[in-house]
């Protein structure tokens, strides 16, 4: 028995080494990366003794292996593409549209990060940690924002495949707490776990257009300053025109794949006069026309089927003449900017397509243009010029947004430098059309139904009938691998993968009528809920409306297994307008069964657990865990998940600085113009500001001329009480000595922005006070020895 088993090990080494050796590409499949390529040479004690005879190269992709790009554009709800019946010109998607397919039944995941999560590994966004967005990550499994080694991106894959790979924009799949100067690197686009050999663009949720923080690879930096008409989206594309121009001139025979997601359309709002000023006048008749309108041209088209209803507005969503006549400018603009912000992103998608053409690679890359990351956001609420109020459950009235834009500038401000502005809820229920609710629920198809079109034209020969299989953005991956007759691999860098949850939708390229692949798939933001099995889907609404201010009391008294379920046949209901739950109610619980099962396997677990961080402990956001904080003046752009929250916890802020007569120039700054705290000296006096979202700014000054020499100041703020949104009490001190003190009548519980940062020393990126907007940075032309912070009791 013993000699036996030798021989079966023998004989399997040498099976093994045989595979090594002249295996087909499958075998090599199962493990990646790929072993090292044998020499066929042997050497001898000489040259002379020696054979030189190197084995050519074996490829591992099949001949001609197109390039991949990969374009999605962010919060855009399925009714906007003027493509598809909508009101905002989209010349790339119509472009592609005609040469390519389109599908009318695809689905994301109806929030930012969880959606890219399963984009780029094909698997559902539970399973991969992204159950929440990830600033607002928390510690089960299925919500950590940290993709897992277990679940190898498409990226990751590819490159060990041969392909040259790139992300360019938003990336928002980070744990937020680790996206500071140093890392650590491993779950950055460009670090060793995520796989993009290149990256350009800000690693979180959202960010200014004019001052971005931008990462290139590893390297955080500044592209904007000094650049008047600057914007991110278009020097994101100038980038990625770049490195595509690169690889094809440098390595000529290698495909790319190239994953490009601009920060538009999410907000804020960003976007130069002239291109919103195409849009004057067009939304003057409001949203529940718009809404009528756009669902007649999606008809007309045939974008949707003849006998889809239009679904109602919500009660709780005002309707247009709801709006008071004074206001709807306002609300009419906000509008007008978001379009001509999402046009722009479109055009510069195009410049892209331009760029392949002029390579002459144009026929052979296969092109996924996905409308949307989840459905048009309602988190604008009423209208914001600040739209991180939202986010911090911050009530206000519109006549203060009013009031301020009026002070910066008029309407003309919205889309500037000096505005984060969100437009109302109203518009992005519009941009839903035919369907119901929006960005953030995951219960219905205006949070999750989005527009994609495929192209490739050497092998995909366009067809303007639309496809409506059933599929999601998890489908995307299992199609690239398809197309390019790869394996999912089993190991990756040596870990076990687990399995894909999506399909290959490449049957449905030739085949519009095919039957639809992809039988079930759950879907759960935040507590909202549904489960499509076979065209039925049963849902349940949850415990938020997006689209209403501040936190409801009752969310703490939510209960699951409380949930009344919706019930939708969508052999007959195109738009879930006809519940018929009660018609089918031992349907209903099949389904919710089956979403239980799916929810338990895919870490689903506990259902709203995304609430945890987001609602019930916003203390539980990750962010830097320490109490007391050692800088100096080098310490600059510490992304603000990252940094002290001088504008949420009680705390005292120490400055040893060199002060002289001229000193001028930020102390420290957390935030951006549209919020934040900042410490300056100008004019001989100590500044002090907390910026609430620009609708209320406290300026302290001290009266008395400061001192010169080395000096020690104090800024002591004290939070008052523990509600939401508590007053601060502060106190600047110069050697000890009080030299003004105030209150700040409500603070920003959460966080001022999602892409500045804190610094000392100056205010890189978006200034927080309008006292130095032109002067910005603003350095401090002084020495700052040290800054201490420490959180209070």
């Amino acid at each position: 028995m013993k000699a036996s088993s030798k021989r079966i090990k023998v004989r399997g080494l040498a099976l093994a080494i045989g595979a090594l050796l002249f295996s087909a590409p499958a075998w090599a499949q199962d493990s990646l990366p790929f072993p090292p390529k044998p020499s066929g040479s042997k050497a001898g004690p000489t040259i002379a003794a020696s054979t030189y005879s190197p084995l050519p190269a074996k490829p591992h992709l099949p001949a001609n292996a197109p390039n991949i790009v990969i374009i999605m554009l962010d919060d855009v709800g399925p009714a906007l593409p003027g493509t598809f019946g909508g009101p905002i010109h989209t010349p790339t998607l119509s472009r592609l549209a005609k040469q390519g397919v389109a599908y009318n039944r695809f689905h994301n995941a109806a929030m930012c990060s969880p959606t890219r999560a399963a984009l780029l590994t094909g698997r559902n966004h539970h399973r991969v940690g992204n159950g929440q967005i990830a600033e607002l990550a928390n510690d089960w499994d299925g919500y950590t924002g940290r993709i897992p080694r277990t679940s190898a991106t498409a990226a990751k894959v590819l490159g060990y495949y041969g392909y040259a790979t790139a992300a360019f924009g938003k990336w928002h799949n980070t744990p937020a707490n680790e996206t500071t100067a140093v890392g650590p690197y491993t779950d950055w686009p460009a670090g060793e776990g995520i796989g993009f050999d290149y990256f350009y663009g800000f690693l979180a949720g959202e960010s200014s257009q004019w001052e971005p923080a931008v990462v290139e690879n590893t390297v955080r930096i500044d592209p904007s300053h000094g650049k008047e008409d600057y914007h991110f989206t278009q020097d994101m594309t100038d980038k990625a025109v770049s490195w595509m121009k690169q690889v094809h001139a440098l390595t000529p025979d290698r495909p790319f794949f190239m994953y490009w997601a601009p920060g538009a359309s999410h907000g804020p709002h960003h976007i130069a006069k002239d291109w919103a000023d195409r849009y004057d006048g067009k939304f003057d008749a409001g949203w529940d026309q718009m809404r009528e309108d756009v669902f007649a041209r999606q008809k007309k088209l045939g974008w949707i089927p003849k006998d889809t209803e239009l679904t109602p507005r919500p009660d709780s969503l005002a309707a247009w003449s709801d709006i008071p006549e004074d206001e709807k400018p306002f609300q009419r603009r906000l509008m007008e900017v978001f379009a001509g912000y999402t046009e722009h992103a479109d055009t510069q998608a195009g410049r892209l397509i331009d760029a392949l053409d002029e390579m002459g690679i144009r026929d052979n890359t296969l092109v996924f243009y996905v409308w949307g990351d989840n459905g048009s956001s309602a988190e604008g609420q009423n209208g914001s010029i600040s739209e991180l109020l939202a986010q911090n459950g911050i009530r206000t009235e519109i006549k203060d947004h009013i009031r301020v834009m009026n002070e910066l500038g008029g309407l003309d401000v919205l889309g500037s430098p000096k505005a984060d502005n969100m437009y109302h809820a109203g518009w992005a229920w519009a941009g839903s059309t035919p369907h119901r609710s929006t960005k953030l629920v995951a219960a219905h198809f205006g949070g999750t139904r989005t527009p994609l079109v495929v192209s490739w034209p050497e092998k995909i020969k366009p067809d303007r009938t639309p496809r409506t299989q059933f599929h999601h953005v998890n489908d995307i991956v299992p199609t690239i691998y398809d197309v390019l007759d790869i394996t999912p691999p089993r190991l990756v860098d040596g870990i076990t993968q687990e399995p894909l949850d999506g399909v290959s939708m490449a049957y449905t390229f030739d085949a519009p009528k095919a039957p639809g692949r992809k039988k079930s798939q759950y879907f759960e933001i935040m507590g909202s809920r549904a489960i499509y099995q076979d065209d039925w889907i049963a849902s349940v609404f949850g415990p938020r409306i997006p689209w209403k201010a501040g936190v409801d009391p009752a969310i703490f008294k939510w209960a699951p297994d409380q949930d009344t379920w919706e019930l939708h046949d969508l052999r007959a209901d195109y738009s879930q307008a006809n519940d018929v739950a009660a018609q089918h109610p031992d349907r209903v619980q099949t389904l919710k069964a089956t979403f239980d099962a799916q929810a338990q396997a895919n870490k689903v677990w506990p259902v709203g657990g995304g609430l945890w961080s987001a609602v019930f402990h916003p203390e539980d956001a990750p962010s830097n865990p320490a109490t007391e904080f050692n800088y100096t003046q080098d310490v600059t752009g510490v992304p603000e998940f990252a940094a002290p929250k001088v504008g949420a916890r009680s705390n005292v802020v120490t400055i040893d600085a060199e002060l002289k007569p001229d000193s001028q120039g930020v102390l420290y700054a957390l935030g951006a113009f549209s919020g934040g705290v900042a410490v300056w000296v100008d004019q001989g006096k100590l500044n002090y500001e907390y910026n609430l979202f620009e609708i209320e700014r406290t300026h302290l000054a001290s009266s008395a001329p400061l001192p010169t020499g080395k000096v020690k100041i104090e800024v002591e703020t004290r939070k008052v009480g523990s509600e939401h949104a508590a007053p601060m009490d502060v106190e600047l001190r110069v050697n000890g000595k009080p030299v003004a003190q105030g209150r700040v009548p409500r603070s920003a519980p959460l966080a001022f922005t999602a892409n500045d940062a804190f610094d000392v020393g100056r205010d890189s990126y978006s200034p927080v006070s309008q006292a130095y907007f032109d002067r910005k940075p603003f350095a401090y032309n002084g020495r700052i020895d040290r800054l201490d912070v420490k959180y209070l009791k």
